[in-house]
């Protein structure tokens, strides 16, 4: 057992990676204490985003155009289960809304539990308040995912996930925009493997709502759900 004070070498971070140059550094730099393996995976970014990530420490993988975010994670899962010794994957956000502390304890959730796939729920506590608007809609669409996949969640597109590599490698995603966060979460429910939800806070600054944390791309996360 690790210790979670401790750098974990078994778990690799996946950070999908689209301009995002001016928080990467500070993102990148509270991960390497705690998981020496972080992978950026640079989706066609249009400024310094792969330059600070590789000057941060991040290994780096590069798509020379804008795949989405589904593409991104792929590669960055299949980046990750190349390596040796990968036990588990992390997927974290790049724009700093997600809490390092809450990874740690999501891995530490996984190994004590058996879970092969923990997810993260802001709706698990009250730490995080997105707004009345914002929480109406992802709970419809916690509803219409639901609907949908064997795994009841109560945080359908949270993308603070730990995946065992044994889930991970059964992943072949396809879908870009929001639609990835759900077949993700139906893909993974497809493998029959234990799963849990971990709560954890989602930290909504005024750079994650710029970058698409707003009520206007929940809206988005819903037409998503309905059309494909």
């Amino acid at each position: 057992m690790i210790n979670p004070a401790s750098p974990d070498p078994h778990t690799w971070v996946v950070v999908p990676l689209f301009n995002e140059a001016t928080v990467i550094s500070g993102v990148i730099a509270t991960l390497l204490p705690h998981f020496p393996n972080v992978v950026c995976i640079d989706d066609g970014s249009t400024d310094d985003s792969l330059e600070a990530a590789r000057a941060a420490g991040a290994h780096l993988v590069e798509h020379p155009i804008n795949l989405g975010q589904g593409a991104a994670l792929q590669t960055g899962i299949d980046y990750a289960l190349a390596q040796p010794g990968c036990e588990y994957i992390v997927t974290f956000d790049a724009d700093g809304q997600h809490r390092v502390d809450d990874a740690i304890a999501m891995v530490a959730a996984a190994r004590e539990s058996g879970a092969a796939i923990v997810f993260g729920s802001r709706f698990l506590d009250d730490r995080t308040n997105p707004g009345w608007m914002k929480r109406v809609i992802l709970k419809t669409a916690v509803w219409v995912t639901n609907l949908t996949t064997s795994v009841k969640l109560t945080d359908a597109h949270n993308g603070l996930r730990v995946i065992r590599a044994d889930a991970a490698r059964q992943i072949q995603l396809q879908q870009d925009r929001m639609a990835h966060a759900t077949e993700i979460v139906l893909q993974l429910g497809h493998t029959g493997l234990p799963w849990i939800e971990h709560p954890v806070e989602l930290l909504y600054t005024d750079y994650s709502k710029s970058k698409g944390q707003s009520v206007l791309n929940s809206v988005n996360i819903l037409v998503d759900l309905i059309v494909r």
